[in-house]
């Protein structure tokens, strides 16, 4: 095999080097624009070699307008799969097992090539891909029904060519909440860490050592995604969740404190830990300047010993600084797809997640 290179990279490379010339040659009349922004450990920038043994590998995707999707689109993808080079840097451009789950890059010695370039347009890419055109007014419950992990790719891939003009306003549009949307989910973030704020030391006391540390796995799960809300920043699917919280500039004081949440002994060490948390937390919200000023501290809960942020303060207070009657109209506390589901059989269907907005027009 080849020194490994990012996926991303091989697929500008094979888009600027491969598909752009076919392009030129025998289509000169179509404007189009290309790129990467679906899924993929590569369009995350999170492939390693270990990532080459499937559904890794030269891949593009093109828009271009309806009227030439219709009349060119099984013209383009059969011209390309005449003329396209066998390899490029060194890499297959043929795919084995399309059509199945698992697809992976087969050397062949002669064509056509079965590629992966896939000629669409961009209302009917990001229609698909997260249920709605950004061309187009987004709703503000709209915005809530997109999984966090599809927004990450699109804000993390890239446009090799924008003949179209198009696909870098989208990408623009996506690129993070509008600013009461983002209020709204803070405060539902906020209000997750509230509700189970007193239970790792409430475990802990009547010796259930095991539920303890569960609960303050489950705090720290949520602390990282306030995190990258605190940040801007869209989480992604569970297997980099870890290494995309890297990346944040939050990380270099937060995950110490974290991992010693999840690494005591026990749970009054735990609390500790998980206290300093809380308070690093609280004074990143300050540092916003979103809300009226809040005091980080921790207290009792009520009069029993275990340390609390009282987080509810801080949901109150980004309620009351939301503006748009649509957002304050939305049910309280019920947040985004992402914050209120993890199964990945439904964050991985826009048709089902789409389908759970029926929430958001119930009353309170």
């Amino acid at each position: 095999m080849p020194p490994f290179i990012k996926g991303l990279v091989l697929c500008e490379l094979f888009y600027s080097k491969a598909v752009r010339p076919v392009l030129d040659a025998h289509f000169p009349q179509i404007a189009h624009s290309a790129g990467r922004l679906d899924s993929g450990s590569d369009v995350l920038g999170f492939d390693t070699p270990r990532s080459m043994d499937h559904d890794w590998g030269p891949k593009a995707t093109l828009f271009v307008s309806e009227a030439d999707c219709a009349r060119h689109n099984t013209e383009i993808v059969q011209v390309l799969a005449e003329r396209l080079p066998l390899e490029i840097a060194g890499y297959s451009t043929n795919y084995g097992g399309l059509g199945e789950r698992v697809r992976y890059l087969k050397p062949i010695d002669h064509g056509p090539v079965a590629h992966l370039v896939t000629v669409t347009t961009t209302a009917r890419f990001f229609t698909e891909y997260i249920g709605l055109d950004p061309s187009q007014p987004i709703r503000e419950v709209d915005w809530l029904s997109i999984p966090q992990q599809r927004l990450r790719t699109v804000a993390s891939g890239k446009v090799f060519h924008d003949g179209l003009n198009v696909l870098e306003a989208a990408r623009s549009t996506l690129s993070g909440y509008p600013r009461d949307v983002w209020l709204y989910l803070l405060a539902c973030q906020w209000r997750r860490i509230g509700q189970e704020e007193p239970f790792m030391g409430r475990c802990g006391d009547v010796g259930d050592e095991l539920g303890s540390r569960l609960v303050a796995a489950r705090q720290v799960n949520e602390l990282m995604r306030l995190c990258f809300l605190i940040e801007r920043q869209y989480v992604p699917y569970t297997k980099w969740f870890g290494s995309a919280f890297a990346q944040l500039t939050c990380a270099a004081e937060i995950t110490p404190i974290l991992h010693r949440v999840l690494t005591s002994a026990t749970w009054g060490e735990r609390e500790q830990h998980l206290a300093a948390a809380y308070l690093a937390l609280a004074r990143m919200h300050c540092a916003l300047n979103l809300t009226r000023a809040i005091e980080p501290q921790v207290t009792p809960f009520f009069d029993r010993p275990y340390l609390v942020l009282h987080s509810g303060d801080y949901v109150e207070a980004l309620c009351e600084a939301i503006q748009s009657p649509a957002v304050r109209a939305l049910p309280q506390y019920v947040g985004a797809v992402g914050q209120f589901v993890d199964s990945t059989d439904v964050l991985d269907s826009i048709a089902r997640c789409r389908a759970l907005t029926a929430i958001y027009e119930r009353k309170r």
